[in-house]
């Protein structure tokens, strides 16, 4: 059984691969709950019911029986449910989920969806296929298998599923944003990556087009942006699994919990994926809460009949799944959103040694060879700059987050390779250079890992590290207090949207960034004799967001 990791393709994503994350997709959805309208009830529950249905017919299977599609309202409450938003529908705002429609256990399988209902590359003809560049990437294989369905409309066998799909202006991937959007988050690593996201997906189709004109009756006539659009559709809303990256109907209605277990399976000889549930989802035990429109609701689905029953539905009515553990930067750039608290939030540093240090060649030479780490970047090549990722300590199995490990305490913190960097760039000699050679040869070979022999010297070498946050730090409070402090009355437009998500990564990186600041000046005040608790943070006036 192999898991199905969500496709990221930015620099910020997690190297390891872990388990698929509470990715909000913005999905123009006609699976929607309207609290003030009864007599939509019928029609909801008749095109959700219409959705299993075609895809029961395509699969000649039950996709799964114990859940439905339905919507969810972003910043509202109904009797104590709050949801999370993605389509803006008459001033509210909307995303597509998929809810409980009787009890759960964990361990269930909860939908099970053969291979021959995902949408994969090898949807291409064998003409088309042998024609396009062997170098471009699999997620743009998939976009214009999207673009080619696209363009049979009504006629195409995946037209009810791409109906569902949510319209350009309705994404919030940051490729998307405007110039004068994308300079809310200029004080961020985000900026540049977008930038540079841009101008690879403009590089792909560029090497596609070609192509892409030879077959006009298959793909009409394609623009850049409509194959911007079909490939953040695939980069947002796919798996890689054991068919490479697939879509996935039903399946990628599953919202993201980042505390979720839930994960997306592939199972190779049965040739399905499926997802098992990681917790109960209880439906109308006692002290559950009534939502004014489905309390007396409940659908039941079985080979593709309907049924009307009246139950209660309780507050976790709505299952989830762990898409990865992706970073506010990763959300942002690949999905679309941001969390307002991120277990798995990072900051990327970058630091580079000057070029008018006396020993820029030597020391350029031992950090590329010893203690840089390359860094995937979203062209696939690695970046030649020095870039250090800081994370949150975590602990997964309380799900509890700490900050940067205090400095007496053992744990995730300032990455070693961060900390041999600033030993190695703070060198003042041949000398201390060949001194962090030969320790190194003694111990395990890794450079610069243990602590310099001198105290005074090992604390200016973290006081580096010190200022170059404290830069980042200051830029990141003022691009909040201009955040913080604009209109935002108009709660439910998309302006106010990408300011609340910009809000959101500032905030986590700010976060990251102040602890970890503190953590190097308990560091520096205890190799200096000062007690740890005597050390004081970057400010009084330090804005968290």
């Amino acid at each position: 059984m192999r898991i199905g990791v969500r496709v990221a393709r930015s620099l910020f994503a997690s190297p390891d691969l872990p388990p698929p994350v509470f990715a909000t997709r913005a999905l123009r959805s006609k699976f929607s709950f309207s609290v003030s309208c009864p007599e939509k009830e019928h029609v909801i529950v008749e095109e959700s019911a219409n959705f299993l249905r075609w895809l029961r017919g395509k699969t000649g299977t039950d996709i799964s029986s114990v859940l439905a599609l339905g919507n969810s309202t972003y910043g509202s409450k109904l009797d104590g449910i709050t949801f999370l938003s993605l389509l803006q529908n008459g001033g509210n705002i909307e995303k597509s989920s998929l809810i409980a429609l009787k009890n759960i256990k964990a361990g269930d399988c909860i939908l099970k969806v053969p291979y021959l209902a995902q949408i994969t590359s090898e949807s291409l003809s064998s003409e088309i296929e042998q024609l396009l560049p062997r170098n471009i990437g699999n997620v743009s294989w998939v976009a214009i298998v999207l673009l080619a369905e696209k363009k049979l409309r009504q006629s195409s066998e995946w037209y009810t599923y791409l109906n569902c799909l949510p319209c350009m202006d309705e994404m919030h991937n940051a490729i998307f944003w405007r110039k004068d959007e994308l300079k809310m988050i200029c004080k961020s690593p985000v900026y540049q990556e977008t930038i540079s996201q841009q101008a690879y997906i403009e590089k792909e189709f560029s090497a596609l087009r070609p192509v892409l004109e030879m077959f006009p009756d298959v793909f009409g006539k394609v623009l850049l942006e409509n194959f911007m659009h079909a490939y953040a559709l695939v980069s947002s809303r796919a798996w890689e699994t054991s068919k490479g990256v697939s879509l996935i109907p039903f399946a990628d209605f599953l919202n993201h919990d980042c505390k979720c277990g839930a994960v997306l399976l592939s199972d190779v000889d049965k040739e399905i994926s499926e997802v098992i549930a990681d917790r109960d989802y209880a439906i109308g035990e006692q002290g559950t809460s009534f939502c004014p429109l489905l309390c007396s609701l409940r659908l039941i689905l079985h080979l593709g009949f309907l049924l009307l029953c009246k139950h209660k539905i309780s507050l976790d009515f709505q299952v989830m799944i762990r898409y990865g553990k992706f970073s506010n930067a990763t959300l942002l750039l690949d999905f679309g959103f941001t969390l307002q608290h991120n277990l798995y939030d990072q900051v990327q540093l970058h630091m580079d040694i000057p070029l008018h240090d006396p020993l820029y060649a030597t020391k350029t030479e031992l950090v590329e060879k010893h203690c840089s780490p390359r860094i995937s970047s979203v062209d696939k090549s690695n970046s030649t700059g020095n870039f250090f990722i800081i994370k949150l300590a975590t602990c997964s199995c309380y799900s509890v987050t700490r900050e940067v490990k205090s400095a007496s305490s053992k744990g995730k913190g300032i990455p070693q390779a961060l900390r041999a960097f600033v030993r190695i760039l703070s060198a003042t000699s041949i000398e201390e250079l060949q001194a962090l050679l030969a320790e190194a040869a003694e111990n395990d070979g890794r450079l610069a890992r243990r602590p310099l022999k001198s105290k005074e010297r090992e604390v200016q070498a973290h006081h580096i590290l010190c200022s170059r946050l404290f830069l980042m730090i200051e830029g990141h409070n003022t691009a909040l207090k201009m955040l913080n402090s604009q209109d935002d009355t108009d709660y439910n437009l998309r302006p106010s949207i990408r300011t609340r998500m910009a809000v959101n990564l500032l905030s986590g990186e700010l976060r990251i960034m102040q602890s970890a600041y503190n953590w190097l000046e308990n560091y520096c005040k205890r190799l200096s004799g000062a007690k740890e608790e005597d050390a004081l943070p970057l400010s009084a006036d330090t804005e968290l967001g």
